[in-house]
């Protein structure tokens, strides 16, 4: 089989098609790093070509190339306890605030996305645990979602590296994890308290049941988006949301360049974007 290339026209349809089907954008500077993993894809799949594939891929009923592709091309790079301090901001500000204005013994719902390997949602079911005393008065729902189905399975399989627990207090570590040879293992305990659901934000059938939460963190997932995707997916989020709840970005993204339906919240650990309650 000769040489499979991506040719400077396919490779901008591809970026158009991708954008279209998830909203992330791929600049022409990750032009290397997007045509390894579509060789990759047209060779796995018996291809010879990227028109064949790409005539396959638009056109399969399943879905399942798509699919695959996804997982191989989205980045998830994390490990617990990352930016720290917003994990402070929840128990310490962001709790407080919710459970003082609840008029109803519902759930205190947290939704994370993207859940990546599962690092981030499992940091804030330990923190809930181990820092926030209201653990003991109210039920607590986590849902974290991705668009990755591998990587979800890997989330929910619940094993890490060293490089991931490297932050995780000593402990911690000892209460949740045991050592085994591939790693180290989280408990069921903590492996049962989040739920793990496939999500496409770009997607209106995929988050519209996705409503009712307290709390959002979406961290370092805006900025692989553009202007509209961005809009979109922060609209989708205020409708996700509770009146009075609150959103955590990363550290790098800011609501305000984005969208002015939330008020800014300056909480002692963290700024944070709170959905506004509604006028009576």
């Amino acid at each position: 089989m000769a040489k499979i290339t991506i040719r400077e026209d396919d490779f901008q349809k591809f970026q158009e098609y991708f954008y279209r089907k998830t909203g992330i954008q791929f600049e022409d500077s990750k032009r290397y790093f997007v045509d390894k993993r579509l060789v990759e894809r047209i060779e796995s799949t018996g291809n010879e070509n990227f028109r064949s594939y790409f005539t396959m891929l638009r056109f399969q009923a399943s879905g399942a190339e798509l699919q695959a592709l996804v997982n191989l091309m989205t980045i998830n790079e994390t490990y617990f306890f990352r930016e720290e301090y917003q994990f402070d901001c929840l128990v310490n500000s962001i709790l407080p605030e919710i459970v003082a204005r609840k008029t109803d013994d519902s759930p205190i719902r947290i939704w994370i996305i993207p859940s990546s390997s599962g690092e981030e949602p499992y940091s804030v079911a330990m923190c809930l645990l181990e820092r926030w005393a209201g653990i003991n008065n109210w039920d607590v729902e986590i849902i974290s979602s991705d668009i990755d189905t591998k990587i979800l399975a890997q989330a929910r399989a619940g094993l890490y590296s060293a490089r991931s627990v490297k932050n995780v207090p000593r402990a911690y570590m000892q209460k949740y994890f045991s050592r085994t040879e591939q790693g180290y293992q989280l408990g069921p305990e903590l492996r049962d308290a989040v739920e793990f659901t496939r999500v496409n934000l770009m997607e209106p059938a995929d988050v519209r049941a996705y409503r009712d939460f307290d709390v959002i963190f979406c961290r370092n997932l805006l900025i692989y988006f553009d202007d509209l995707s961005r809009k979109q997916a922060v609209e989708t989020f205020f409708d996700a949301l509770h009146p009075g709840g609150f959103i955590c970005l990363g550290h790098s993204e800011s609501m305000s360049r984005i969208s002015s339906l939330y008020k800014v919240r300056k909480f002692p650990e963290a700024i944070v974007y709170q959905k506004p309650w509604e006028e009576k």
